[in-house]
Formats: structure tokens, sequence, C-alpha cells
């Protein structure tokens, strides 16, 4: 609420023409994250915040405006080293040595997307120069597959994807049990990219139902205030030095291990 209210003077509270004081900040701001938190309307918010349904939807706007201007540079940053350690650490944990993620979650960073590239320069040459694009901006990887030696991270992606190096797909109607085993670690690691979203619903309802707002930039402001918003929650809850464990086949086994039951024995509740 200080950094808010440092920034924008709408939340301070001022004295109106009547020379009465206003609204508190504390009612602007709980009114925007009731509506940004629980989906509901401004008819809903009303009665709780004290205020006209018009001046909560200014404030709701106001107050995504702010939080994308303050922290869009700390939150939307660009991974670090140890961001990037970390993400490869977990894709060689998933059996993905190399892996930095999945390109199917990532069409909205992109100005010119692969297909783009192939179709402009063709198949050969558009894998070529995106492979040297993003060589020159991705970290410097080395791993080893079944003893062979290869450099420079790669994504993971679905069949729509041209057939570049640095895209590995899913094997398309595996048959034998060695391409079924493939296509079941691939296809997993990629649906847990993509339950991001999901998780960006359950978190923040108003992006769960219809749009609220008619223009592109409201809408945008709300999903990138989404994204900063998740991610200073993951940035204070996540322990980084707790060991991330991965089950294999967690959903096919009779008992999956959550956490050890606090007894004298060792076996998983």
């Amino acid at each position: 609420m200080g950094a808010v209210c440092n920034h924008d003077s709408y939340f301070v509270q001022k004295l109106d023409a009547f020379g009465v004081m206003g609204l508190l900040p504390e009612q602007k701001i709980t009114a925007a994250l009731r509506m940004f938190a629980y989906g509901a309307y401004a008819d809903q918010v009303d009665e709780i915040a004290r205020m006209g349904k018009s001046t909560i939807l200014e404030s709701l706007m106001r107050f995504f405006s702010v939080i994308e201007s303050i922290y869009i540079a700390e939150y939307l940053r660009r991974p670090t080293n140890m961001d990037l350690e970390r993400l490869l650490k977990k894709g060689e944990m998933r059996g993905f040595p190399g892996m930095i993620g999945s390109i199917d979650y990532m069409h909205w960073t992109w100005k010119n997307c692969p297909s783009a590239w192939q179709g402009a320069y063709g198949d050969r040459k558009g894998s070529k120069m995106f492979n040297n694009v993003l060589q020159r901006n991705a970290p410097k990887v080395t791993y080893y597959v079944n003893g062979h030696k290869y450099n420079g991270p790669y994504y993971l992606a679905d069949g729509i994807y041209p057939k570049w190096e640095t895209f590995v797909k899913t094997v398309p109607r595996p048959r034998s049990a060695k391409k079924k085993h493939f296509a079941s670690y691939q296809e997993g690691c990629r649906k847990d990219v993509e339950h991001y979203f999901g998780i960006l619903q359950a978190r923040w309802a108003i992006v769960r139902g219809a749009a609220r707002m008619f223009d592109l930039e409201s809408l945008q402001s709300i999903m990138m205030t989404c994204i900063i918003l998740h991610n200073m929650i993951v940035e204070d809850e996540y322990d980084y030095d707790v060991v991330d464990k991965y089950e294999p086949y967690t959903m096919k086994n009779s008992r999956t291990q959550i956490y050890c039951a606090h007894d004298t024995t060792e076996e998983p509740v």
C-alpha cells in the first residue's frame, strides 16, 4: 500500500471539494483486491468498501497500472543464472537434461514466432537462424544423452512446430514401449507447464470468468498484474534450499508419497 500510494497520489486520502476527508487508501486497494482475487463485481463490493461503482472501477484499473509500473522490472525480468540453473536441474531430474522450458506457453513473449522464421527463410535456413539467435541469448549448456555430448539448451514442443534441433517434440502415435515411455514423459512435462495458467485462474478469479473490460490494454494489464503478484507470492513462499523430488508414475502407484508420517516409522503416508 505504501508503494502504491507513493507512486500514484490517487490512492492517498485527500480533502474533497467540501473540505471532508475522502476515501482511505485501504478502501480503494481492498476493493480492487476483492474484485481481483474473488472475481467479484463492483456491485458486490460497494457495500463492503462504502464506495461508488465508478470509483471502484477506477480504483481497480489504477491499481493494475500502478502494480505493473512499479514491479514489472523486478518480477517480470529475464531469468538470472541462478534461475536457469534451477530450471535445468529440475528438467534433468524429470529426465530432460538441457531443457529450459516448454515453447507452447511462450507465445506472448515472441515478436516473431518459429513458423514465421520457417515461412520467411525456409525450413533449413530458418532453423539455422533461429538456433543462432537462441544460442546468443541462451545460457551455455552442455549435457550428455546415451554417451553423446550436446551443446545448447532446447524447448519441449508439440507436433505443430518445425523439426528443429532446438525443439524436442513428442512422438506421434508411438508403438514401441521405448517411444511410448518417451512420449509419456515429454507430454507430462509439457502439461505441467500448461497447468500454470490454471494456477493463475485458481489464485486470481478475475481471469476465470468472462472478461470485465472491453479494450486490449485493460485486459493486458489484468494479466500482467496476475503474473506479477503470482511471482511475488512464489518468491515469498518458495523454499530455495529444499530438494525437489519427483515420483515416477505417481498416478499409477497405489501409494503416492506426499510426505512422511510423523511417527517412528519411515513409511510414507
